[in-house]
């Protein structure tokens, strides 16, 4: 929050993500703590990451989610680091340095068996994130969102904290496009232990490589993946990366 405008100017990586030298300082230097007390587990952060599949068990990073409002000076965006065994992540810490918060959950935080919250999308607020083009699949899904098929529709650009918003209660459901693992492991983490659920393409439950995401109550969940399900397939995942 203290690194000025030197640290936070914005550069593009070839995939058109925008970037920042903070992004790149935040992820070496959690990544240095990481590697002293846990030299066995490998860290897989946004800025470094080579591609290919997971290690068996690794640390997820993303240094700075959000970095398109952090560069703008908005304070919708977080610190994502988990852990993830076997592609399932188990311990997460979500940090919003603007906004003051943070959450953790681990292997030992009593999970909630309730699930609450809003059931039907027509009565529910609904964040969207990583959308593409109008016309892309993903388009075509907010379009119908913003038409009338969900009460209230928000974009705020930051997929870790549109989690925690759901886990928090600020928002029925969200659904991402394109969700890396290091984008939403932590935030997937929180949800599950507060009962919630998160499902991913064909209305399985989520696991990294999923085009889509969509968490909240099980039937509201389960609803949105059904209408993303029954539009066209076009354009493969439809997603553009927003953060």
């Amino acid at each position: 929050m203290r690194a000025g405008d030197e640290w936070s100017e914005k550069r593009f990586k070839e995939s058109g993500e925008e970037v920042t030298d903070a992004d790149v300082e935040v992820e070496r230097r959690v990544t240095r703590v990481l590697r002293e007390r846990t030299p066995d587990i490998p860290v897989i952060g946004e800025e470094s990451a080579e591609g290919g599949p997971l290690p068996e068990r690794c640390w997820l990073l993303d240094p700075i989610d959000g970095t398109m409002n952090y560069t703008r000076g908005a304070p919708l965006h977080a610190v994502s680091l988990a852990y993830a065994e076997a592609g399932t992540p188990s311990v997460g810490v979500l940090h919003a340095p603007a906004l003051h918060r943070r959450w953790s959950v681990g292997p030992r935080s009593a999970p909630s068996t309730e699930p609450s919250g809003v059931r039907e999308v027509s009565r529910a607020i609904v964040s969207v994130t990583g959308t593409g083009s109008p016309r892309s699949r993903s388009g075509t899904f907010l379009s119908g969102l913003l038409g009338g098929v969900a009460y209230r529709v928000r974009m705020h650009g930051c997929m870790s904290l549109d989690l925690a918003a759901v886990a928090e209660g600020w928002l029925d459901a969200c659904v991402c496009f394109g969700p890396a693992p290091w984008d939403v492991a932590a935030g997937v983490t929180l949800l599950r232990r507060n009962g919630l659920t998160v499902l991913g393409a064909e209305g399985r439950d989520f696991t990294f490589g999923s085009p889509i995401l969509a968490a909240g109550h099980p039937d509201l969940a389960k609803e949105l993946i059904e209408i993303w399900e029954s539009l066209p397939a076009n354009d493969g995942a439809g997603a553009e990366r927003a953060s």
